[in-house]
């Protein structure tokens, strides 16, 4: 296999967590996005939609780092990334999609730029977006987590170590990323307890650590 993703791309390090936990070794294929290597001739040539990450698999070429995560998870069945039950699954992909879809794309590096190349905004004031949104979506997400623990409580059950159940899933593969950028534009993160007791959970894990951005072979601090 091979990955094509960017060391600061929260959506290539959902991925590398995944292959990680998974202990599926790739190649790591650098593509600089804040350079532009994303539009240049020879990435358009393999990627359809000039994103990363895209996972080569012989011949096949995936894209969407959701998309990805569960391919693996479904080719790959050691160390499952979702709940064998619809309803687990449910619960995960919505906590995923909380973070992928909800918070992410107001965020993302092209969206940045943009607020600040066409719309003219300044730097404090595209950081200040940047904090809002992502506040708001992780403060949602803090009571998503609040609400499944109550429900484990409610069953009798001891509270989650990672956001759904004992083991990490697609929704921690989604989570970690996100805090990681969240500190690199000095988010607020107090009042999230369980938000970031899942967090410091997964970053006592090896595969989160090799995972993070500054083991990237092409990491620049």
């Amino acid at each position: 296999m091979k990955l094509h993703n960017y060391f600061r791309s929260s959506a290539s390090f959902r991925v590398r967590i995944a292959l990680a936990l998974k202990g599926l070794p790739y190649e790591y294929i650098p593509v600089h996005l804040a350079r532009g290597d994303h539009k240049l001739p020879g990435y358009a040539g393999v990627s359809a939609d000039g994103l990363v990450p895209l996972l080569e698999v012989g011949d096949e070429r995936l894209s969407q780092s959701m998309a990805i995560i569960e391919y693996l998870d479904e080719t790959h069945p050691q160390q499952p990334l979702m709940p064998h039950d619809p309803l687990g699954r449910a619960k995960v992909r919505a906590l995923a999609q909380s973070i992928a879809c909800e918070i992410h794309p107001l965020n993302n590096l092209r969206v940045l730029k943009y607020l600040v190349k066409e719309l003219k905004v300044d730097e404090e004031a595209k950081n200040t977006w940047y904090r809002h949104w992502v506040r708001e979506g992780l403060v949602s997400f803090e009571r998503q987590l609040q609400a499944l623990a109550d429900q484990r409580r409610q069953a009798g059950l001891l509270a989650s170590v990672y956001c759904y159940g004992d083991t990490p899933t697609l929704a921690d593969c989604c989570l970690v990323p996100q805090i990681f950028n969240g500190k690199r534009f000095d988010v607020n993160l107090d009042g999230l307890p369980l938000t970031m007791g899942v967090f410091d959970a997964c970053m006592k894990l090896a595969a989160f650590q090799q995972a993070q951005p500054a083991n990237c072979p092409d990491n620049e601090g």
